[in-house]
């Protein structure tokens, strides 16, 4: 064999060589794959993604070099100004140094506009500040304050009544029949400061995660093929998308937890205070 290679002029060591699969090869096709699913994820939330649904434990840095080298990202937002309307009545903020302890004390709520070909569509959505669940919307194709009026009364006969509810300065929320609605439930009223987005931050990031992860990856064309994109990636995001902010869980799993908690709280408060009856009866 010596001979032959001097014969040849080829290095002997190079006989022997055998090709070394690339480790991460295997994850980079996995990862690919995930991010081609919903190419809005960044490196932590695939992080996650391979954790919960691949059982693949990885370092959140080893995705972010295999990401780099792929030359893939995940989509990011471009800042953006909101208008206020006319306001007819104004209330302060509420949620300044309030203790949200558990799910339905406070909730939120926000407009958006879609565009489509045909012209613009607006989406109101209510949310549990506390799990970040979406606990209803509403398309409409005007700005009446009657989309949303609605959309607050399926949710309080579904979910009952918060303790709290806060929505910026728009026209819909300083109507009268917005905040009629709300004092008849007792609900405490809360508004955003003027200019002040991050006041009512939970459904802004909410909107962004709705148009990048759904309507920006569809050449949605009409009004029926948007209500049923919103459906379908509503329901993904309450069941089945990890949110960082949750500990990884999701918002039904945290909103559902949180519900449970609270009422076996109760019922310990509830056993106590019959013990401590019982008791002084006997004395």
């Amino acid at each position: 064999m010596r001979r032959c290679c001097k014969l040849l002029s080829i290095n002997r060591s190079g006989l022997y060589y055998k090709a070394v699969a690339d480790k991460n090869s295997e994850l980079s096709s996995l990862i690919l794959e995930i991010w081609l699913l919903q190419n809005t994820k960044g490196y932590r939330a695939i992080t996650e993604d391979l954790k919960e649904y691949y059982g693949l434990v990885v370092n959140h840095k080893r995705v972010r070099r295999i990401m780099h080298k792929l030359k893939i990202h995940g989509l990011l937002p471009k800042p953006n100004l909101s208008k206020n309307g006319k306001i007819k009545y104004k209330y302060p903020y509420g949620l300044k140094n309030m203790n949200i302890y558990c799910s339905n004390i406070a909730w939120c709520s926000d407009i958006t506009y879609l565009k489509l070909p045909a012209g613009y569509m607006y989406l109101v959505a209510i949310v549990d500040i506390y799990s970040r669940k979406i606990l209803g919307y509403e398309i409409s194709n005007t700005l009446d304050a009657d989309f949303c009026i609605s959309c607050l009364e399926r949710c309080i006969a579904k979910y009952g009544a918060p303790a709290l509810m806060n929505t910026d300065q728009g026209i819909q929320y300083t109507s009268l029949a917005w905040l009629e609605l709300l004092k008849k439930y007792n609900i405490a009223i809360s508004m955003d400061g003027k200019g002040r987005w991050a006041d009512n931050i939970w459904v802004e990031r909410i909107w962004r995660t709705i148009k990048y992860e759904c309507i920006y990856l569809h050449g949605i064309a009409n009004i029926a093929e948007l209500k049923f994109r919103l459906r379908n990636y509503i329901e993904y995001y309450n069941t089945k998308r990890l949110h960082s902010s949750l500990d990884y869980k999701t918002p039904e799993q945290y909103y559902l937890m949180s519900i449970n908690e609270h009422k076996n709280a109760e019922f310990m408060l509830y056993c106590e205070l019959n013990k401590s009856q019982e008791y002084q009866q006997v004395a």
